[in-house]
């Protein structure tokens, strides 16, 4: 079965049009020195026969972040697949005004170094921020851009 994650892409929209997007930076040591395709929506895994992805999505950004969901009405832009065969299904919200930079990132554990037989915490994620979607397409890992475009697409339908 694959595996399955749900996750919010919060998004705001400036006064000249141009939207950015709420990312995150992946924690760890593998990818502490990456920046091209080391960033993540925030989101985690669920198992839909249990959770709804929408409240899989809400729980997961409190766990990683720390913080509360953006207010605001939610819709789908989809589910996406990675080419490991890994699904996200994405929500947006209209950002504007959330203030991430108080976040308190989750922790996992790892043993490091690798076959040392200890074991260390790391963030979740490292650091979040609004990035313009362009260089968001850039920084996101492969699999989420997708994501970005449907979001684009969104919002030139609405008129904004």
């Amino acid at each position: 079965m694959a595996v399955t994650s749900a996750g919010i892409l919060p998004y705001r929209i400036a006064a000249d049009g141009t939207v950015s997007a709420l990312v995150a930076h992946m924690g760890g040591p593998f990818w502490a020195a990456k920046d091209a395709g080391a960033w993540s929506i925030v989101k985690g895994e669920y198992d839909p026969d249990d959770e709804a992805a929408l409240d899989a999505a809400r729980r997961e950004f409190r766990e990683e972040l720390g913080l509360e969901p953006p207010d605001g009405e939610y819709a789908e832009l989809g589910t996406f697949s990675y080419s490991s065969g890994k699904r996200i299904t994405v929500f947006v919200v209209d950002g504007s005004g959330f203030d991430a930079s108080n976040a308190a990132f989750g922790e996992f554990e790892m043993e490091w170094p690798p076959r040392s037989g200890r074991t260390a915490s790391f963030p979740e994620v490292d650091r979040v921020e609004w990035v313009e979607v362009g260089c968001a397409r850039e920084l996101l890992v492969k699999g989420q851009r997708p994501a970005l475009d449907r979001l684009d697409e969104l919002v030139q339908a609405s008129g904004r």
